[in-house]
């Protein structure tokens, strides 16, 4: 999350336009839903309405679309054309979920588009897509509407469209619903971009980076499994854990305390128990774990129920890497999962030399 230091600083260079910062941050205009350039030509928001960010994805994730004046995505003299067509055809229909025939109606190499979009914007056009369409669908969350009253039309999982697909992985409101357990959700901002946090009055149930691959399913799961309808809002067990991340992320905490509602078979409950016995900055593998827990041969399944983890940086799956040292998978992404590795391996340093 970026200072309130460098939010003024950054709303001064956007008012004087210094092109030094180009690249720097990126700022979302509230009132226009818009994510502009430090250059942006437009007239000036008041700092009050301004959002800023380090990267183009965080901008998108927080549900900005690409300004259509400076076109952050879309420098004429650094990009392609090949990429200006796929970010225009994005804002066409920014709900889409792109399959390989879009490519082909277009003209497009899949895997050029790829590599393009990674070079220019470290995410590659799927990601860059998903990430808008994410955007888009959390914005309910994060604005307190009811999801099942949506209107936009997307490609989620079928050609219901965005409500049908958001509805059922968010569910009705409690009164048409007439189920009596309720989670709420809430948008939470951290260093390593935006997470979901859902939970009830008790317990933590799910907390997952946004632009988790699969997301919906898991949401989806959970409202069904706890036969819950989910509707935005804070409880206590959310409040703990955002100033828990917040302390996390600032090298303060290393042990979270916000009570945990785990959903999962004992065999998984069994598997999170040792992820938790993992010391931060430390790591193990799946066979280790699997040794632990007197299954030498399960460590294929201990991989799945680590992949089964719905509580992401708190049970730290992410502390798990190959036998043969290598990061193996992380549904964050190996780059966040490298981050947090490292984090916890400074402060553990830094804490041993204190």
């Amino acid at each position: 999350m970026i200072s309130a230091v460098n939010q003024e600083e950054y709303y001064q260079a956007l008012l004087d336009k210094k092109t030094e910062y180009e690249g720097v941050f990126y700022v979302g205009v509230k009132t226009t839903g818009v994510f502009c350039r430090p250059t942006c030509p437009a007239r000036k928001p008041k700092i009050e309405n301004c959002e800023f960010y380090e990267t183009a994805e965080e901008a998108l994730l927080a549900s900005f679309r690409p300004c259509k004046r400076c076109r952050p995505l879309s420098h004429p003299n650094q990009v392609s054309d090949l990429v200006r067509l796929l970010v225009d055809a994005v804002e066409e229909n920014p709900e889409k979920r792109w399959t390989n025939q879009d490519f082909q109606k277009l003209s497009v190499d899949a895997s050029t588009a790829r590599r393009q979009f990674k070079k220019r914007f470290g995410m590659t056009f799927v990601e860059y897509a998903r990430a808008r369409r994410m955007g888009l669908a959390l914005k309910q969350i994060r604005e307190g509407h009811a999801v099942i009253d949506a209107q936009l039309s997307t490609g989620y999982e079928s050609s219901s469209g965005f409500r049908d697909a958001f509805s059922r992985i968010m569910g009705a409101a409690p009164t048409r619903s007439g189920h009596h357990h309720v989670l709420r959700a809430t948008w939470l901002d951290t260093r390593l971009g935006p997470m979901i946090a859902i939970a009830d009055e008790e317990a933590l149930h799910l907390l997952e980076f946004v632009d988790r691959r699969g997301l919906e399913r898991e949401v989806e799961r959970l409202r069904l499994r706890t036969k819950s309808a989910i509707i935005p809002g804070y409880t206590a067990p959310i409040r703990s854990i955002e100033r828990e991340l917040a302390e996390y992320f600032d090298g303060k905490l290393t042990e979270f305390k916000t009570p945990l509602f785990l959903l999962g078979s004992p065999f998984q409950k069994e598997v999170w128990a040792h992820l938790l016995r993992i010391s931060p900055g430390q790591t193990s593998s799946y066979g280790k774990i699997a040794a632990a827990m007197g299954k030498p041969t399960a460590y294929r399944a201990v991989a799945q129920a680590n992949g089964a983890n719905q509580l992401a940086i708190v049970i730290p799956c992410h502390r798990v890497i190959n036998t043969s040292g290598e990061l193996g998978g992380y549904g964050g992404g190996l780059s966040r999962k490298q981050w947090l590795l490292n984090h916890e391996k400074s402060v553990d340093a830094a804490r041993s030399n204190a």
